[in-house]
């Protein structure tokens, strides 16, 4: 029975997540394909985004604690780089930095259904492992910045294997951007979405608090191009220092009824038989 009720609390809970999700962009889904089509209205649709994030993430009835390690340069357009653990990495961005905020995503969010083509409109797409898109995206995210709107980047390029614990290694494309333009590096750890929606196989939903740490600004005033791999070690630690041990690992699925115990292969002892065994193999040696 405890099985069971685990099971339909999950199943509850995806649905009711699944439905504050998906309702307000049906909602504003004619607004935002409007602003959308026109330069002039991506600020209004990334307010609008900031606004849809903030209402699903709080009707999701989680908390969500934000750690600010300094005020952010002021009038200051910034380059971000976070960690990449989960789909709601992007939402929690979203809801916590101020500003109008350009984010730099795979191509295959441009692909998605409905929303996909919106958001290749309003913010970056790259194909990481395209030469020539990723160049193209560099020169995008140089312009957001030149135009005073700061830049969100995943260094890792792809969500973690092991998120929460590990991260990637680090592409210097976003270190050697904020180098060339002047601007602050602003490092940022989110150790906790992935308890939330693990990167797995369907959709795994699980209530969680959530975090996310607005490291101290690095500035890059007098940087050059050969400091950019000792800039990305900097960013690296700083942001693995943020991370928790206890949140190690992804939530495990749910099933309805207790599953049978893994079947024992046949050349397998029993732990303290093998220990007897190995007691008594170096007693006759």
């Amino acid at each position: 029975m405890r099985h069971l009720l685990r099971y339909l609390g999950h199943r509850l809970y995806t649905t009711w997540a699944t439905f504050w999700f998906v309702m307000p962009f049906v909602v504003t889904y004619p607004l935002q394909w409007a602003l959308s089509r026109r330069p002039s209205g991506h600020r209004y649709l990334h307010s609008l985004n900031r606004g849809w994030s903030r209402l699903f993430i709080r009707m999701w009835g989680m908390p969500v604690e934000v750690v600010r390690h300094s005020p952010l340069p002021a009038g200051q357009p910034c380059v971000y780089v976070a960690n990449h653990s989960s789909y709601i990495d992007i939402p929690l961005l979203f809801s916590t930095i101020p500003g109008w905020l350009n984010i730099m995503g795979k191509v295959s969010l441009a692909r998605v259904p409905a929303w996909g083509p919106i958001f290749g409109r309003a913010y970056i797409t790259v194909d990481r492992d395209n030469a020539m898109s990723r160049g193209r995206a560099m020169v995008q995210a140089r312009r957001s910045l030149e135009a005073g709107r700061s830049v969100v980047i995943f260094p890792e390029g792809s969500i973690s294997k092991k998120p929460g614990e590990e991260m990637g290694e680090f592409k210097d494309g976003a270190f050697q951007l904020a180098i060339a333009a002047g601007v602050p590096l602003v490092p940022v750890t989110m150790p906790l979405n992935h308890r939330f929606m693990p990167d797995v196989g369907g959709l795994r939903v699980r209530y969680s608090p959530l975090a996310i740490t607005l490291h101290a600004p690095i500035f890059t005033t007098g940087l050059t191009a050969v400091d950019a791999p000792r800039l990305r070690q900097q960013a690296y630690d700083t942001i693995a220092s943020a991370f928790r041990p206890d949140a190690r690992g992804i939530p495990e699925p749910s099933h309805w009824r207790r599953l049978p115990a893994p079947p024992v292969p046949p050349n397998a002892s029993h732990p303290a038989q093998a220990a007897k065994n190995q007691e008594l193999a170096s007693t006759n040696s």
